[in-house]
Parts: C-alpha cells; sequence; structure tokens
C-alpha cells in the first residue's frame, strides 16, 4: 500500500499533457489497486490497463462474399441440413452467377468460411427445424399473458417410454401417454393411458377429467387429500361423492393442442360445444404455443420413468439389452404410479423459471400457484352431471324403425322403451335433422347406445344390440371389430336377416383367445395385442359411464371390476365359449318350436289399409 501510495504521488506530479500521452492522469491509488488484483501472479500485466489494448478487429470480409454468405444460410434455414462443404459450394456457386468477374482466388477457403460462419451465425450444431422457427418467430405478434388457473391448458400425447405387460396374455406392449397441463400453475390436471394412439373419444373424456375431482386412490394418506384454503376438503367431498386429491379441477376455458387427426375430429367439435370450451391448434412451427407440455413429458421421463424396470429411452439406440423383458408393470399399475407421482411430487415440487410474473424471483410449485389464483380472483367449484359422459359420445341422427329399433353404423338396437307411444313417428326436432332421433354411441364398446329422453332430457335411456344374447355374455367389441365383422360378411356373401345371424361371426373373431384351435402360444404377436385392445378399450368405457343408469336405476351389466392382476385370457376364453355354448343351444331350442302359422293376406290387407271402418261391436249393433 505504501508503494502504490507513492507511486500515485509521483504520477500525479507528472506534467499534464505529459501525463495524457503516457495514459496515467487519471492514474489514482485505487486504479492501481484493481489493476493489481486483476493480475495477481503477473506484476508486469498488472500495470497492463485494458482500455488502451487494441481490441480485435475480425475478418475483412468483401461486400460480395458478405452477400454470398448471408445468401447462403438463408437458403440452409430453408432446406435439409447439409454439411459446410455443400455451403462452400453453393458459395461458390452464388459468386459466379452473380459476380462472374470476381476473382475465383479471393473466395474463401472451406477452414476460413467455417471460422466465418461459426464467428456469425454460432457452432450451428441446432436441427432445420428449430432453425426455421427461429426465422419466423419475428413475426408472430404479442403472446398471450395467461393470469389464472384454467385459461389455456395443454393437451399432447407420447409413446410412454416405458414397456408395460397387457393384462390378457401378459405380453410386453407400449403404451401411449396423453396429458392434459395447466399452463399457469403448471398442473397436470388429467392424463390417459391406451394401447392405441388415442382417438377423439380418449380425448374428449380426457377434457371431462380435467373437470372431475381426483378421487383418493388406495394406500394414499391425508397428506394428499384436497388441501387449498377457501373451500374445505369435506364440502368439496360432499359435492363430488368421494374424498378429492390434492389436484386441481376447473373448467378449461382455451385447449391447445397439435395437428393430429383426433384433436380435429368432429366429434371433439362437438365436446367443445358441450363444454364451452374453445379447442384452437397450435401454429405451425411454433414451440411457445406447447412448450409447457413437452416439458412435462421430459421432466416425468427423468423424474419417475427412467427409474422404472421397462424403460426403453428416448429411442430405439437407447435401449438396454432387453427392456421387454424387464416389463413387469401392467397398465392399469403404471395408472396408479403416475397418478401417485403427480399429486405427490409434481404438485409440490419447485417451478424455478416457471415462477409467475408478478413474483419471478419467489418459489412456487403448482399447489401453491393454484390456491393463490384462489385468493386472488376466487374460484368456482363446478362439478360437472354425470350425463356429461352421454353428451361427449358421438352423436347419430336416426330414425326408429318399428319392432327393430336403431340402426347405427351397420348394427341394430333396440330396448322395450322404443315401444312407448312418445317414441312412435318422428321426432319433434327441426332443422337439418329435423324428425330424427338422436343416439350416442361409444366407439369402444358398441354393446349398446345411449337415448336421451325427449320429456326431461337429463334421463339416458340404455339400447342393447339386438344381436346379442343376455346380459355379461359378449365381451366389448369396439368400431375395429364391426368393421372387420361386415367386411367378413361381405367376403361370404352373406345377407343376414337379423343381427341375431351375425352374432356367431362376431364370437368367431372374438374366439382369437381360443385354449383348442389357438393356444396363446400358437398366436402371433401382433393377434394378442389386438385381442387385449379391445379388453383395455372395453374396461376404459366401463370406466367412464356412470355406475348407474339416470333412468332404469339399473347397474351396468357390462361394466368390468377392474384390470386383473395378471394374465386373464383363461378367463375371457371361458367367457366367450360359454357365449358360443349359450347360442348353439339357444339355435337348437329353436328348431325344436313349432313353426308359426303364417298370417292371412285378408288380415295383413287389414292391418296396413288406412281407408277400412272399424268393425261395429255386437252391442252397438244389437242396439241398433
Amino acid at each position: 500500500m505504501q508503494r502504490r501510495q507513492t507511486k500515485a504521488r509521483e504520477l500525479a506530479g507528472l506534467n499534464s499533457l505529459e501525463a495524457e500521452l503516457l495514459g496515467l492522469r487519471h492514474m489514482s491509488e485505487r486504479t492501481l489497486i484493481r489493476l493489481s488484483s486483476a493480475h495477481v501472479g503477473e506484476l508486469v500485466l498488472a500495470c497492463a490497463d485494458g482500455r488502451w489494448t487494441r481490441r480485435r478487429t475480425g475478418r475483412k470480409v468483401l461486400p460480395e462474399i458478405r452477400e454470398a454468405i448471408l445468401a447462403v444460410r438463408q437458403e440452409s434455414v430453408r432446406r435439409s441440413r447439409i454439411s459446410m462443404r455443400g455451403k462452400h459450394r453453393l458459395l461458390h456457386q452464388y459468386v459466379a452467377e452473380r459476380f462472374p468477374t470476381f476473382p475465383t482466388k479471393d473466395v474463401p477457403s472451406y477452414d476460413t468460411l467455417a471460422r466465418i460462419w461459426r464467428e456469425w451465425f454460432g457452432p450451428g450444431g441446432a436441427r432445420p427445424r428449430y432453425l426455421q422457427t427461429a426465422e419466423m418467430l419475428d413475426d408472430t405478434g404479442p403472446r398471450v399473458v395467461v393470469h389464472r388457473p384454467g385459461q389455456v391448458v395443454v393437451l399432447d400425447s407420447t409413446p410412454l417410454p416405458v414397456k408395460l405387460r397387457e393384462s390378457v396374455f401378459g405380453e410386453p406392449v407400449s403404451v401411449v401417454l396423453t396429458l392434459a397441463l395447466d399452463l399457469y400453475t403448471h398442473s397436470c390436471c388429467a392424463f390417459r393411458l391406451t394401447m392405441v394412439s388415442d382417438t377423439s373419444v380418449d380425448i374428449a373424456m380426457l377434457l371431462r377429467d380435467v373437470m372431475m375431482p381426483l378421487p383418493m386412490r388406495e394406500g394414499w394418506g391425508e397428506e394428499m387429500e384436497w388441501p387449498y384454503p377457501g373451500v374445505p376438503a369435506d364440502i368439496v367431498a360432499d359435492f363430488a361423492g368421494h374424498k378429492v386429491a390434492a389436484l386441481p379441477f376447473f373448467a378449461p376455458e382455451t385447449i391447445t393442442t397439435d395437428h393430429g387427426a383426433p384433436y380435429k375430429n368432429h366429434q371433439i367439435v362437438q365436446a367443445q360445444d358441450e363444454i364451452g370450451c374453445n379447442i384452437l391448434p397450435a401454429r405451425a412451427l411454433r414451440p411457445p404455443d406447447k412448450f409447457a407440455v413437452e416439458r412435462a413429458f421430459g421432466s416425468l421421463k427423468t423424474m419417475l420413468l427412467e427409474h422404472l424396470l421397462g424403460f426403453t429411452g428416448t429411442d430405439v439406440a437407447d435401449w438396454g439389452a432387453d427392456p421387454e423383458g424387464d416389463a413387469v408393470l401392467t397398465i392399469g399399475q403404471m395408472e396408479h404410479i403416475i397418478a401417485t407421482w403427480i399429486v405427490r411430487i409434481w404438485q409440490n415440487h419447485a417451478l424455478g423459471e416457471y415462477a409467475p410474473s408478478w413474483e419471478p424471483g419467489g418459489h412456487h410449485s403448482p399447489n401453491s400457484l393454484f390456491a393463490a389464483a384462489m385468493h386472488q380472483g376466487g374460484w368456482a367449484m363446478q362439478i360437472p352431471t354425470p350425463g356429461l359422459y352421454y353428451k361427449l359420445l358421438r352423436k347419430h341422427q336416426v330414425m326408429i324403425h318399428p319392432r327393430r329399433g336403431v340402426k347405427v353404423l351397420n348394427l341394430y338396437y333396440y330396448d322395450p322403451v322404443l315401444e312407448e307411444s312418445r317414441f312412435q313417428g318422428p321426432s319433434a326436432r327441426g332443422g337439418r335433422h329435423g324428425g330424427r332421433w338422436v343416439v350416442r354411441s361409444d366407439r369402444r364398446d358398441r354393446r349398446k347406445v345411449f337415448l336421451q329422453d325427449p320429456d326431461d332430457h337429463e334421463t339416458w335411456h340404455v339400447l342393447r344390440w339386438t344381436g346379442l344374447p343376455p346380459h355379461g355374455e359378449v365381451p366389448a367389441f369396439s368400431d375395429k371389430t364391426v368393421e372387420t365383422l361386415m367386411a367378413d360378411v361381405r367376403q361370404r356373401k352373406l345377407k343376414p336377416l337379423s343381427d341375431a345371424e351375425i352374432l356367431p361371426l362376431l364370437l368367431e373373431i372374438l374366439r382369437s383367445a381360443n385354449p383348442v384351435d389357438q393356444w396363446p402360444t400358437q398366436m402371433s404377436r401382433k393377434e394378442k395385442v389386438a385381442r387385449s385392445r379391445l379388453a383395455s378399450q372395453g374396461r376404459a368405457a366401463a370406466s367412464d359411464r356412470p355406475s348407474t343408469g339416470e333412468a332404469t336405476g339399473d347397474t351396468d351389466p357390462y361394466a368390468d371390476a377392474g384390470e386383473p392382476d395378471g394374465p386373464s385370457w383363461p378367463r375371457d376364453v371361458r367367457t366367450v365359449q360359454a357365449a358360443v355354448d349359450a347360442d348353439l343351444r339357444r339355435r337348437r331350442e329353436g328348431l325344436g318350436q313349432p313353426a308359426e302359422a303364417p298370417q292371412l293376406l285378408d288380415d295383413a290387407l287389414r292391418q296396413r289399409s288406412l281407408f277400412l271402418l272399424p268393425d261395429l261391436d255386437d252391442d252397438s249393433g244389437d242396439d241398433a
């Protein structure tokens, strides 16, 4: 310090002009301390002042070369990925065509172009689609500011990177995870696991799950029960009919999806009208529209899925030695694990960079943000009625045929309620489909359809397929099975008189797990997955339906108790075999009954004629 003080006094005594030329005019004791602290180990560099060091000027690039490099850059962003050698050739092509007199020796070499490219545009490791997105983000316009839960809910689907065991044969299969994420609180409002790509009915039921309170599952403690302030857990449980888990539920206002076919289906447009929300597809090449749910998938993989047996990684190159052999979890077990992880971990983890705009430096979780939103703007507890399930199903405008019922997608459905006088004749509905009755169908389970009561509009009548035997003898079958069935009928050039004659063909298709003709060890992997897919879709449809019918109060005869713990193909074999035996028994009994006498021609004419007078009674004739 003494030497610095001495040096500072010495420099202060210099002539002002001389000190200005040497750059020492403002060299105070504090400046000497700052210079020496930057280079503690090198006393020579401690005397150097960076303000007087010559700065780097970069490379000298001619205007023609600069124009060519920028043009090649613009072209390479629009094309697929090309190498630096290819860009160097494009540079030569551009210079030769646009500047014919430009000397070739002045065109930068490959190494020089690579260094210039790295200085101007960075290392260039991004993928072309992301580079294109970055170029297009300049004209995106103002961003939407989300400031309340439910304002924007993002939907997306991805293959689950874990191999699971299907519940029919126990074979390893891949499933699809569909997730609904609230953009304000980053809460995972609902999710679904399907053995096939998600369909429109799965998306519609996922939107319904966003509005429904999540019931407490087996093994969940009190710490996972409804914790939010303002509405006690007992009140929410009274409205819901069961204890509610710590997961927000609300009516969504805007739904952001990708451009997949299930999100563009007419059934989703119908669900949008029933729920009262707006479904807006994300803009093409605009990651900010749907970035939150993509990050949620990555967090789910790193925080949970990669620790489970059967994890497959991002692609096939990441597979282990035998991920299919490591698969031990069933679809039902995986649903329980993901639900537990969401309620207990995801909803309570710190958001980090996703903190709210009103407190960017605070530490918040999805649960704390939802609680803060309840304090700021309140919260409307709206629990949809069980009838919302029927309103989200596919709509069909049909006519009621006498003694046959209604025809929906090549199958007839009937119930004795159709014999009532209010269902005779055309419907009172007007408009484009005036006079027709509205029937709803679930493509995952084609054994029944649902007819809305025309009087109170709250009661739904269950119409069974006319080809079904008594309740509970035929497993569920989907639209795919009906298409295969009708194709088989056309191929055999059959013209069945009733749906009951189609039943043997349906049972033949469902007998893919027959233990005599085709043992599971002799079936192909594709046949096993197809059979398990039907069972999984049937269980999903049964779990989505209300437990009791609104019209008759009867329980659902096709509702399954739940997913079995192990392979269930022996039970399915017995069910299908019992249905086959029952159908054969009914046919044998029908052969033993005497044939009914044909109707007389005079009686038939009297039933159809509208001009005949009614017959007079005997009493009225005597009085006359």
